[in-house]
């Protein structure tokens, strides 16, 4: 398994935005349509909310790929 730490400057970061950030997807579209079909875990859940705010300390995993935020 990949993993990659990702900082944010702000308080949170769109579930779809991160996953764009993270270049783990193509566009926004491909981001909804992976996340909605149950592809990305987030702390460990499967998480279907494109606009599920990520905060510092959250980890997102889609396929091989775990992110951590800081």
């Amino acid at each position: 398994m990949n993993t990659e730490t990702i900082k944010i400057t702000t308080d949170y970061i769109n579930l779809d935005a991160l996953l764009k950030l993270a270049a783990l997807v193509g566009s926004g579209g491909e981001a909804k349509v992976r996340i909605q079909g149950g592809e990305v875990q987030l702390n460990g859940e499967t998480c279907t909310m494109r606009h599920k705010k990520i905060r510092p300390g959250d980890t997102v995993r889609m396929a091989d790929t775990l992110i951590r935020v800081e």
